[in-house]
């Protein structure tokens, strides 16, 4: 089974996906992970991605599609964070088809912009795993402390309110095509990603049964 979790940035879609790759036994595949990871070992693709990222702009079709490719070629998996646009899904349909690939659902987590700008300006991340926490929502047992490592939480750069509503702009401008995409091709499925993390989870967890 293969599934593209979508949703705006601090909609819950990472917190969601390992939950997923976890039951459904999938293969989480976050383009934001790969692209982050590449700005950190300071590639060529890196230090093109960071100028985007620091902007809050979305990172361009021809950058992206350049690892999507290689990711998904794997038995049964969740993209997060692909495709983000009209465009990005006509190239990812290709990919499918020379790969004998389909996609069973298109699960949007639907939400606003009060929710999104309060959870990414109080988002905390690993430096070392990469976990996910949130200073009222899912905070550590620790303040500061990862509890799968205990490494060090920080907070990313782009994570405070102007950039948000920015990016949420950007988010939005651009999802009304792909929405429309997924729900021609009938995959289309909504879920209030406004709700707690385990009611979300339990409303998709019905929806792909």
């Amino acid at each position: 089974m293969n599934i593209i979790l979508f949703g705006a940035p601090g909609s819950g879609k990472g917190t969601q996906a390992k939950r997923m790759e976890k039951d459904f036994n999938l293969k989480q595949i976050s383009l934001g992970d790969i692209l982050r990871e590449q700005v950190k070992n300071k590639t060529e693709l890196g230090q093109e991605v960071e100028g985007y990222m620091k902007q809050g702009a979305l990172v361009p079709d021809d950058v992206v599609g350049r690892v999507i490719k290689e990711a998904i070629k794997v038995d049964g998996f969740i993209l997060d964070g692909y495709p983000r646009n009209e465009n990005q899904a006509h190239v990812l349909d290709q990919i499918l088809q020379e790969m004998n690939k389909e996609v069973k659902a298109f699960v949007y987590l639907d939400s606003n912009e009060e929710t999104i700008v309060d959870r990414l300006s109080k988002r905390r991340i690993c430096k070392a795993c990469g976990a996910n926490y949130h200073t009222t929502n899912l905070p550590p047992k620790v303040e500061g402390i990862c509890d799968n490592c205990q490494g060090e939480l920080s907070q990313r750069a782009d994570d405070n309110p102007e950039t948000i509503k920015k990016r949420w702009q950007v988010f939005l401008d651009e999802n009304r095509k792909l929405l429309d995409f997924y729900d021609k091709k009938g995959i289309l499925v909504r879920i209030d990603g406004t709700k707690s993390i385990d009611e979300v989870y339990s409303e998709i967890k019905i929806q792909l049964k």
